[in-house]
């Protein structure tokens, strides 16, 4: 018999493995956290989701053909030190919100599929995360409960609040790396003609005091969108003007790569990491931060396999929407599960006009390298306002964003 719960209410699992699945309108990504009597993770090893399925005694199963994503939990495989298990959904989609679109939570007996429970939280509105129903034990017997607490800050906000670091260690980290040498302000190379070899670069002065903005590109040679849609090699620069005048306000950056084979699936993750005119980060959208800068950088979320037309993940930049602090911003693309960028194919980056998604730019990669983690291509803001984009193709070996911080910041 399938009890059905509300808000609050509780339930005995007649089950020892246990499948919760939760379904919506709308596409979610459903993760698992395992916390202590204190409330908290252990460690970000007791966060199990798409991009580290498997914790002690909790798995995740992608969604896939008509099965949503779910959370399966092992009770008998649960250590002795974790008090419950957390289900979270979080929408999919950069910038949407659960209003209209509650989602339901159905715990089945994994053995049999039989369903135990149900529970559909209250009507929802500006939520964009929600933890659904919590697995506990009380007094050894393992019980379900409908919480449906929502959140605002996605699915970040969620893992933060339950001990996960999602941001990038402080200075007072232990193991920093030591420091990186005085670096002049922000500057985008000169923009060539890519038919021409690119003049030595020349020493840098000292600046006099901290700049707000890169210098201007010099006029020489440079190109710009006039002609219509530019391909870049590595190295090689574009101005986003045309007709000597800023062309867009709002841009986005099609990253994509196809598996190279060998069976199996290659899982990558693009962010974008912004900085200030002294290669300070400020900010990072990447998978657990969808959006930053009160949307003026959304990303559109994550893509597990690579497959599939089109681009594989996409990040949109309001660029008159920025905080004049930000003067440069690097778009990363990183390994996750740790494959290497060798099993991957055809990656690229491309810029498109996000008015009309015309493509204006776009730079593939032509090798690989045995890494993690790539810089595909920066965007840096001159004295002028200009925006200019490099293609990079920098490997590093980092599997997340937070690990390309410092590498970019090299880059700019």
């Amino acid at each position: 018999m399938t009890t059905v719960l509300t808000q609050g209410g509780n339930a005995p699992l007649n089950a020892g493995r246990v499948t919760v699945e939760v379904t919506a309108p709308k596409a979610l990504d459903v993760s698992g956290l395992l916390l202590t009597e204190a409330g908290k993770v252990r460690s970000d090893d007791d966060f199990v989701f798409f991009n580290a399925p498997h914790g002690p005694g909790v798995t995740h199963r992608p969604g896939g053909g008509g099965t949503p994503d779910a959370i399966t939990v092992d009770t008998a495989a649960v250590p002795d030190g974790i008090d419950k298990i957390v289900v979270t959904a979080s929408l999919d989609e950069a910038g949407a919100t659960f209003a209209g679109t509650e989602p339901t939570a159905t715990v089945r007996d994994a053995g049999s599929g039989e369903v135990l429970v149900t529970f559909t939280p209250p009507r929802l509105s500006s939520e964009t995360a929600l933890v659904v129903v919590e697995v506990y034990r009380r007094g050894g017997v393992w019980k379900v409960r409908a919480v449906g607490q929502g959140y605002a800050n996605g699915l970040a906000g969620i893992a933060t609040d339950f001990g996960v670091n999602v941001e990038d260690p402080g200075p007072a980290a232990a193991a920093a790396p030591p420091p990186m040498p005085a670096a002049p302000p922000l500057q985008a190379p000169p923009v060539q003609d890519m038919q021409k070899p690119a003049a030595p670069p020349q020493p840098a002065a000292p600046p006099a005091a901290p700049a707000a903005a890169a210098p201007a590109v010099p006029a020489m040679n440079k190109v710009t969108l006039d002609k219509g849609r530019v391909s870049l090699t590595k190295g090689g620069s574009v101005s986003l003007e045309k007709g000597g005048k800023p062309f867009l306000s709002a841009v986005r950056m099609g990253l994509g790569w196809e598996p190279a084979g060998r069976g199996r699936n290659v899982d990558l993750d693009a962010s974008c990491i912004a900085f200030d005119a002294q290669r300070k980060k400020l900010e990072t959208a990447w998978f657990m931060k969808l959006s930053i800068f009160n949307g003026a950088i959304a990303h559109s979320g994550d893509n597990l396999t690579g497959a599939g037309a089109g681009d594989d993940e996409s990040i949109t930049v309001h660029l008159d929407g920025l905080p004049p602090e930000v003067c440069g911003l690097v778009f990363v693309v990183n390994s996750f599960s740790g494959q290497k960028f060798t099993d991957v194919k055809n990656a690229y980056c491309r810029l498109l006009d996000a008015g009309s998604g015309q493509e204006l730019v776009r730079f593939d990669l032509t090798h690989a390298e045995s890494r993690t983690g790539v810089a595909m291509c920066k965007l840096v803001r001159q004295f002028s306002g200009e925006w200019v984009m490099t293609a990079l193709g920098e490997y590093v070996d980092a599997k997340t964003a937070r690990g390309m911080v410092d590498p970019a910041a090299r880059m700019l």
